[in-house]
């Protein structure tokens, strides 16, 4: 709220949203699973265009 304020609505999902999208982008050159996701962290890049890890 102190950097935006209480009048802009931010959903809580966003960067998730955005990281689907990317990895939806990334897909037809088969590089989507070089964003991975950190459990408790987020997501990282990685260099290696691989299997995603379960």
């Amino acid at each position: 709220d102190r950097v935006w304020g209480d009048h802009v609505f931010i959903e809580e999902r966003t960067v998730d949203v955005h990281v689907k999208r990317l990895r939806e982008a990334l897909a037809p050159a088969q590089a989507s699973t070089m964003v991975e996701t950190v459990r408790g962290a987020g997501y990282r890049f990685t260099q290696q265009v691989g299997v995603a890890s379960a």
